[in-house]
């Protein structure tokens, strides 16, 4: 294929706003994937993405389309909605020269359109707009396109109106694309170097690299002549199993020319060696020199933290393979391995934010068959210490001695916020119970507010995203950006279960809400302890000061059960026995508490 005639593009807007089924049109119309065998959402290949209806990971087609008699090579690349993967979203976009915005015509500009509108932007793209589900009864076609043209300077004649559901537009829509993405720039003739933007691990074939083919060729030959090719992040040099093509299954024996996008089967089985972002080159080329790194991408950080401990200890190494995997394709997941005196050896990981969270373990559960327990999440927090050194915790395991603190922050998030005009005051009341900081407040239209709000990251995390649906109805959509870390007022709260600290359920909280927090946890906990022969006191406390105290009653049992008669005085002395007994067992005895308990507690 002529460069001139290689169209590399993505499509990005907000979650449920109609990308996988637009992309599904496009396999459709190019007759990539025969009509017998598309289903909904074709790419979205995942159990998860299929149950849950969102996209999570990145996919990659190549499509054949004619214009004018004029053969072109699409790539599309079909990107998440959600603003946890919004990292998938900024790799996909350094592979491609255009972007397909899709916005509802029925919802409008949402929190992830405005921050995917200026990611395609900072990568210097071509944007066709697009106003998607127009056969629904409640699309507002010409409010929606006059937003968008207020909002972020597009032409009227310049944005599309198309029903990814009916097929009405997209032929002229991939028209449009041919038109107005410019073709890749790379040389043909200059040594050979692509850029890695995602991973995978085959059981056969090692390590699977997807690339895009900057300069030079990738020809087939490559695995018949056994040349070696090498990363230049990472160092490491491998000789390729297999070099193709995806649409979208994988094409094997097709070569890559400059511009286009494909795989490469590196065949490493170390998955450390091979990073996305890097590049891949030929080593026969980078050994004369004059081959330089392709720019990557700024290292993601996580901010969110959670432990994950396999139920079975013996599974820990079956854990660490599965993190592994994982984050070979994900790489804004990080892990290290931690120990509990409760819950055995298992790893602290990252991740972006709580629905990340939440599918990497369904991922660990379902696709590797683990029965995991996770820790209540928590955030990164920077500290001063009075010796004048600096040290950082993810964990209230790792809280130091309060006497050496001189100052803790905590991170901060600038939030943006937009919702339907009618549920302002109920997501007014909630950003400022969370401790919010009003920055501004917009009215783009008539009936759409966007707002800015500063706010610490840790309330985010609990429960924020849900409370905001609650209140708007499920109307309202975020966006969220690191700000900077912030002084704050934490304390340990530690949950002690017969006098002893369970450390697993230590949690760091604001000093105002300590007691009440320690209310809580303990009230949870009392409901799922077993009782036993013996009281047993639930205390929670910050450093030596118990400031919340329940109790579980000692279990009940009838020692005057085989009396059927006598004397009072024979009664009161098997009832003081029992009471001396129980006396000892409260002295000595140990409260095993179930692995059940932990999962309730720290599940809620």
């Amino acid at each position: 294929m002529k460069q001139e005639n290689i169209r590399n593009f993505s499509v990005i807007a907000h979650i449920d706003h109609g990308k996988s089924t637009l992309a599904d049109r496009f396999l459709g119309i190019t007759g990539t994937i025969d009509a017998r065998h598309l289903t909904a959402q074709t790419l979205d290949s995942m159990e998860l993405e299929i149950e849950k209806g969102i996209t999570i990971k990145l996919k990659t087609v190549r499509m054949k389309y004619s214009v004018n008699d004029q053969d072109y090579q699409l790539n599309l690349i079909d990107t998440p909605g959600h603003v946890d993967f919004s990292y998938e979203v900024s790799r996909s976009l350094a592979a491609c020269e255009g972007a397909i915005l899709v916005v509802d015509a029925s919802q409008g500009i949402q929190a992830q359109t405005v921050s995917n509108v200026y990611k395609a932007l900072d990568a210097n793209l071509t944007i066709i707009p697009v106003l998607n589900k127009i056969d629904l009864n409640i699309a507002e076609v010409e409010k929606v396109t006059k937003d968008l043209v207020e909002t972020f300077g597009f032409k009227t004649e310049e944005i599309l109106k198309v029903s990814a559901k009916t097929g009405e537009g997209v032929k002229e829509l991939l028209d449009e694309v041919v038109k107005r993405i410019p073709a890749p720039q790379g040389v043909p003739n200059k040594p050979t170097r692509a850029l890695i933007f995602d991973t995978f691990y085959d059981e056969f074939l090692g390590v699977v690299a997807i690339i895009k083919v900057v300069d030079g060729r990738f020809d087939t030959n490559l695995i018949s002549t056994r040349k070696k090719i090498k990363f230049l992040a990472t160092g490491a040099v491998s000789i390729p199993e297999d070099v193709g093509i995806l649409i979208p299954k994988r094409k094997s024996g097709v070569s890559l020319e400059t511009g286009e996008v494909g795989y490469i089967a590196t065949g490493l089985k170390y998955i450390q060696e091979v990073r996305v972002g890097d590049t891949v080159a030929l080593e026969s080329e980078v050994s004369k020199g004059g081959v330089e790194m392709l720019p990557g991408y700024k290292e993601v950080k996580p901010f969110v933290f959670v432990s994950i401990f396999p139920l079975e200890n013996d599974k820990f190494p079956e854990l660490r393979e599965a993190l592994q995997k994982l984050s070979l394709s994900d790489s804004s997941l990080s892990y290290e391995p931690e120990s509990s005196s409760a819950l055995g050896f298992g790893f602290r990981c990252g991740f972006l934010g709580l629905l990340h969270a939440d599918i990497i373990q369904e991922r660990l559960e379902r696709e590797y068959n683990l029965e995991l327990l996770a820790t209540t999440p928590s955030v990164e927090y920077q500290i001063s210490l009075t010796d004048g050194t600096e040290t950082s915790i993810k964990t209230a395991s790792e809280y130091p001695d309060r006497t050496r603190i001189a100052e803790v922050r905590e991170p901060w998030i600038l939030l943006h916020i937009v919702t339907p005009a009618q549920y302002i005051g109920g997501v007014l009341t909630l950003c400022e119970e969370r401790r919010g900081i009003q920055k501004k407040v917009e009215y783009p239209s008539q009936d759409r507010v966007v707002l800015e709000y500063e706010l610490p990251l840790i309330e985010l995390v609990f429960n924020f995203f849900d409370e905001l649906k609650s209140v708007s109805s499920g109307f309202a959509s975020l966006d969220y950006d690191f700000l900077e870390y912030r002084p704050v007022d934490v304390v340990k709260l530690d949950v002690l279960v017969h006098g002893d600290v369970v450390e697993p359920l230590s949690r760091l909280v604001l000093k105002q809400t300590a007691e009440e927090e320690g209310r809580e946890i303990l009230k949870k906990l009392k409901g799922v302890i077993p009782k036993q022969q013996f009281k047993v006191s639930l205390q929670a406390a910050i450093g030596g000061k118990i400031v919340a105290r329940e109790d579980i009653s000692s279990m009940g049992k009838n020692v005057l059960a085989k009396m059927s008669g006598g004397h009072r005085e024979r009664k009161d002395k098997l009832l003081k026995e029992q009471k001396k007994g129980k006396a000892r067992l409260k002295k000595f005895g140990k409260v095993e508490i179930p692995q059940e308990a932990f999962r309730q507690v720290l599940k809620s």
